[in-house]
């Protein structure tokens, strides 16, 4: 008997099967797949749901029907659905603006998502929606930093290298820009070659050495310690 391949042996859809449809490029199968599981309660599902809704991925593009579902994932514990349910809420991205609902999702996520520490970090640098706050962003982009996340890397940098938040230091910011200019982060590599300008020959083998010690640290968490954007 042949048992169709997106359909195990007890009849119920899977994460994992799911996934592969998606991966596959079957799009309309894969939400139709991730639909029943989150219409089971699975938090992985439901945010799934939401980000097919959200990208047009299946079904016609939703981000007012994609919010619920993060929204649902968000409640189950979800870290990234908890990350999406507060920037969207910043922004009224399929929702009514709450700034202050929107900061309470992105804290709760804060605590194992980089995407929400270096959403946190971008609202206190900038001090639109909350008040600005330069000590905080840095706090959040190291967080973020120190998993591997990329744009929090060079953001970090330039703060070292402006002396926002932490004090002027010549040597974190080029560890930090060198990490993040490494991955492509194209201002990254602007503002190195502008703290290379400015250092001592001393500090550029500190700032190597310092860059050598934290890659050793990370080793590949920097490949999946990126930001997961904001559908929209």
């Amino acid at each position: 008997m042949n048992i169709p391949c997106d359909t195990p042996l007890g009849g119920q859809p899977t994460l994992a099967i799911a996934e592969a449809r998606y991966k596959a490029g079957d799009y309309p199968q894969a939400l139709h797949l991730f639909r029943q599981l989150a219409e089971g309660g699975d938090s992985t599902a439901q945010m799934w749901v939401g980000a097919c809704l959200a990208g047009g991925q299946g079904a016609p593009a939703s981000l007012s029907q994609a919010f619920e579902w993060y929204l649902q994932a968000a409640h189950g514990g979800h870290s990234q659905a908890q990350t999406n349910v507060g920037a969207m809420l910043l922004m009224g991205q399929g929702c009514e603006v709450d700034v202050a609902t929107g900061l309470d999702w992105l804290e709760r996520a804060a605590a194992a998502d980089c995407g929400a520490q270096f959403n946190l970090a971008a609202l206190y640098s900038k001090g639109e929606q909350v008040e600005q706050d330069h000590a905080k962003a840095a706090y959040w982009y190291r967080r973020a930093a120190e998993q591997g996340h990329y744009p929090s890397q060079a953001r970090l940098g330039y703060l070292y290298l402006q002396g926002q938040g932490v004090s002027k230091d010549r040597v974190e910011a080029f560890a930090w820009l060198s990490m993040a200019a490494q991955h492509g982060v194209g201002t990254a590599l602007v503002q190195l070659e502008r703290v290379i300008e400015l250092m001592s020959t001393e500090e550029k083998q500190c700032g190597m050495e310092l860059v050598e010690q934290r890659r050793q640290r990370l080793g590949d968490a920097g490949s999946s310690a990126r930001l997961q954007p904001i559908p929209g």
